[in-house]
C-alpha cells in the first residue's frame, strides 16, 4: 500500500477521533515511514530532520501572540469596545432599529477584519465586545447565526487574501510548502490566486444575510460583562500602542517578515513603557503560549512532510492519481478540494493543513498541467476549507464563546452548521471555478 496514503490516513483518523494533532502527525509519519520501507531509525531521522522547516513559522506565531497580548494590555481593545457600545446603545434607544442593526453588523465586521491584520489580536476581542451587546441584540431580535456569519467572514477572509498579520503568515506557509514540494512561487501571486475565492466568501455572507434576516427571539438573561471595561486606560499607552502597530506594519510589509514586524512592535512597547517591565515577561510568555499549539503543529507537519518525501512514494501516488482521474482536471481538482475540507475539519487549523496537503497536491497538480496561479489557488483554498464549520476551529469556537454566555447559542447547530453551509460550499464552488479559470 502507498506510504503516503497510509500516513495521511492514520493522521486523519486520529485527528477525527480528537487525538491531539501533533501526536497524530507524529504517529502518522512513523507508520507511513515504516510502510514505505524505511526502518525506525531512518524514519525518526527523516522526521527530526524536517522539523527545522517549521521553525520560522513557529517563531512568527510565538512573537505575534506575544505582541497581540501586549497590545491588548495597553487598553486598545477596551477603548474600542467602550466607544462602539456607546454609539450602538445610543442608536438602540431610538426607534431607528434598522440603523442600529446596520451599525452592529458593520462594527463586528470591522473588528473581525482588523483582528487579523491591523490589530492582530485574533479572536481575543470577541469575549470583550459581544457579551455586552447581547441585550441590545435581543431587543432588536437579531438572529445570532447572522452574527456568527459576520464574525467568521472577518476572521477567515482577511488571512486568505490580505498579506498582513495572520494573512502574511498563511500566505508565507503556502509559498514555503509549495517550494518544499518542488514548485517555487512568489508571495505576490497568492492574493491574485485567492481573489476569486475571497469573492465566494462575500457571496456566502450575502446569502447568510438573506437566510437569517428574519427576527429571532431570545430571552433576556443577565450576563456578567468583562471587568476589563471598568479598568482605567492611560492615553499615553494608547498612543504608544498605535505607534507600535504602525511601526510593526511598516516593517512587516517590505520585509515580508512577521518575526521582524512583531519584534519591532514589542521593542517599542518596551521602550515607551506601554508594556511594564515587571509585567512584560508574563504577558509575552502568555501570548506565546496562546499561539504555541499552532507553532508545534507547523513544526510537526514539516517533519511529517519530510518522512513522506523520504519514502519515495509521492511519485507512485501521482502516477496512480493520474490513472484514476484519467487526465480529467475538473474531477481531480474537486476531489483535492474535498480532501482539503476533510483534513481541515479534523484538525481545525487552515495553517496546519497546508504542509500536510502540499506535499501530495503539488506534484499531482503539476502533472495535470495546472498553472502556478491555479496551483496556489488549489492549495490555498484546500487549506482554508473547513476552517469555517470545524468544531475545533478558532473561527467557530471564538464566536460561540461570545454568543453563548447566556446559554442560548449552540456551538454545532448555530455556529458550525451555518458557517459550513455559507462558507465551505461557496469556497468549493468558487475555488473550483478559480482553478479552472487560471488554467
Amino acid at each position: 500500500m502507498n506510504a503516503v496514503l497510509v500516513a495521511v490516513g492514520v493522521m486523519l483518523i486520529l485527528s477525527l477521533l480528537r487525538i491531539n494533532v501533533v501526536l497524530s502527525l507524529t504517529v502518522g509519519a512513523i507508520v507511513g515511514g515504516l510502510t514505505g520501507g524505511l526502518n525506525i531509525a531512518d524514519t525518526i531521522k527523516a522526521f527530526t530532520g524536517g522539523l527545522g522547516g517549521g521553525a520560522t513559522i513557529a517563531l512568527s506565531y510565538a512573537l505575534l501572540g506575544g505582541f497581540a497580548l501586549a497590545i491588548s494590555r495597553t487598553g486598545v481593545p477596551e477603548v474600542l469596545v467602550k466607544a462602539i457600545l456607546k454609539v450602538v446603545q445610543r442608536d438602540g434607544d431610538t426607534k431607528k432599529k434598522g440603523a442600529a442593526k446596520a451599525l452592529i453588523f458593520l462594527v463586528l465586521l470591522a473588528m473581525a477584519i482588523m483582528s487579523q491584520n491591523l490589530i492582530p489580536v485574533h479572536i481575543a476581542f470577541i469575549p470583550l465586545i459581544v457579551p455586552p451587546m447581547l441585550k441590545l441584540m435581543n431587543m432588536l431580535q437579531i438572529d445570532r447565526r447572522l452574527i456568527v456569519a459576520i464574525l467568521a467572514f472577518g476572521l477567515i477572509m482577511p488571512y486568505m487574501f490580505i498579506p498582513a498579520g495572520f494573512g502574511l503568515l498563511y500566505q508565507e506557509i503556502i509559498v514555503t510548502q509549495m517550494g518544499l514540494a518542488g514548485l517555487e512561487v512568489t508571495m505576490a501571486d497568492v492574493p491574485k490566486a485567492m481573489a476569486i475565492v475571497a469573492l465566494g466568501m462575500a457571496v456566502g455572507l450575502v446569502g447568510a444575510f438573506f437566510a437569517y434576516r428574519k427576527p429571532r427571539h431570545y430571552q433576556d438573561v443577565e450576563v456578567e460583562a468583562s471587568n476589563t471595561l471598568e479598568q482605567e486606560v492611560k492615553t499615553r499607552n494608547l498612543v504608544f500602542a498605535a505607534i507600535a502597530l504602525v511601526a510593526s506594519l511598516a516593517v512587516q510589509i517590505p520585509t515580508d517578515s512577521m518575526i521582524i514586524g512583531s519584534l519591532v512592535g514589542i521593542i517599542i512597547l518596551y521602550i515607551t513603557g506601554a508594556l511594564k517591565v515587571k509585567e512584560a515577561d508574563e504577558v509575552l510568555s502568555d501570548g506565546m503560549r496562546m499561539m504555541a499549539f499552532v507553532g508545534f503543529v507547523m513544526i510537526s507537519a514539516n517533519g511529517f512532510s519530510a518522512v513522506i518525501n523520504a519514502t519515495g512514494d509521492v511519485e507512485p501516488l501521482v502516477k496512480g492519481a493520474m490513472d484514476l482521474f484519467s487526465g480529467n482536471v475538473s474531477i481531480a481538482v474537486l476531489v483535492m478540494l474535498v480532501v482539503g475540507l476533510i483534513v481541515t475539519m479534523g484538525i481545525g487549523s487552515s495553517f496546519a493543513t497546508i504542509p500536510i496537503i502540499a506535499a501530495i497536491f503539488v506534484p499531482i497538480a503539476v502533472e495535470l498541467g495546472l498553472s502556478d496561479l491555479a496551483i496556489i489557488c488549489l492549495i490555498g483554498t484546500a487549506g482554508v476549507l473547513g476552517d469555517a464549520g470545524s468544531p475545533a476551529s478558532d473561527s467557530t469556537l471564538g464566536p460561540t464563546a461570545g454568543l453563548n454566555v447566556d446559554g442560548q447559542h449552540n456551538h454545532i447547530w448555530d455556529t458550525c452548521v451555518p458557517t459550513f453551509i455559507f462558507y465551505n460550499i461557496p469556497q468549493i464552488i468558487f475555488g473550483w471555478l478559480a482553478v479552472v479559470f487560471f488554467l
